[in-house]
């Protein structure tokens, strides 16, 4: 990790999680919500920040989720983030393959006027670094237990850096055929493997529900090579999973020392904004006014 990275670091565990998981519920809280009526999302008509005695409108957070997971994996920030006056769209994510995927929520992103932070978790992080290229609106970027590849990078390669990932033993592919007509390989994980591989701080009942209802993702999408990189021009923030069962962390903290990102260290699994929401919103929040 270079000098300029070392002091972007913070660790949470124990008590210091709990604090920082009530400040992000309670601090910054204001209200109001954004126009209805337009059907066009916005940041203009929402709730505002004092900075330096200006006040402008708070962007709105886009959150894309990934593999074996769907936009309800949000739900605990989203609801924080909206209690602090943020508008927030919880996309969802095709699972296809990163160019896709990005062409997707590309398509949202443009819908949605005035700034925006991109946060994508996992497999996400592959399909954030993409759609924002380019985009002078998305003003920041964080990536939640998630992938940051550099042009030529794959998710499997990443995963594959170092040791640590026990995600190719859980997993139940399926046979589909796509939409042109080829063959193609759905990945899942096993329901019964589903809560210790993702979601071990997760309490059973409720990862048994994300394990009936994860969202499978293309075998091919994981082999898939990225082609830019939003986070080299982009401000970036990282949630580093230290219990991380698909992710090593080792890996995760590689991909966001070389992004140069604000990183918070926690000890959760992979399925951090689930367990953790209050931690995650307060990274999201940190990272919305910063780059204000």
């Amino acid at each position: 990790m270079n000098s300029k990275g070392a002091g972007k670091r913070r660790v949470l565990t124990g008590a210091a999680a709990a604090v920082i998981a009530g400040a992000a519920f309670g601090a910054f809280a204001l209200t109001g919500t954004a126009s209805a009526g337009s059907g066009v999302i916005t940041g203009a008509t929402v709730d505002v920040i004092s900075q330096g005695g200006k006040h402008e409108p708070k962007p709105t957070i886009v959150l894309e989720h990934g593999a074996f997971a769907d936009s309800s994996s949000w739900n605990g920030v989203i609801s924080r983030l909206r209690t602090d006056g943020y508008p927030v769209v919880a996309a969802a994510n095709p699972l296809r393959g990163p160019h896709d995927d990005a062409t997707a929520l590309r398509g949202l992103l443009d819908h949605i006027k005035g700034p925006k932070v991109l946060v994508g978790h996992s497999y996400g992080g592959s399909v954030i670094s993409e759609a924002a290229a380019g985009d002078p609106d998305v003003k920041a970027l964080v990536y939640v237990a998630a992938f940051l590849p550099a042009p030529g990078e794959t998710a499997l390669e990443l995963t594959n850096k170092y040791p640590g990932s026990t995600l190719p033993g859980t997993l139940d592919p399926v046979a589909v055929t796509n939409p042109d007509g080829t063959k193609g390989t759905d990945l899942y994980i096993q329901q019964d493997k589903f809560r210790h591989q993702f979601a071990a701080d997760v309490p059973r009942n409720e990862a048994a529900l994300a394990a009936a209802g994860q969202r499978p993702i293309a075998q091919a999408a994981l082999e898939e090579k990225a082609t830019v990189a939003a986070w080299k021009t982009i401000p970036s923030w990282a949630v580093v999973t230290t219990q991380d069962l698909n992710i090593p962390v080792a890996a995760q903290r590689f991909m966001a020392e070389r992004a140069d990102a604000h990183i918070t260290e926690v000890a959760a699994s992979h399925s951090v904004a689930v367990s953790r929401p209050g931690i995650v919103t307060r990274v999201i929040e940190d990272a919305a006014r910063a780059t204000r």
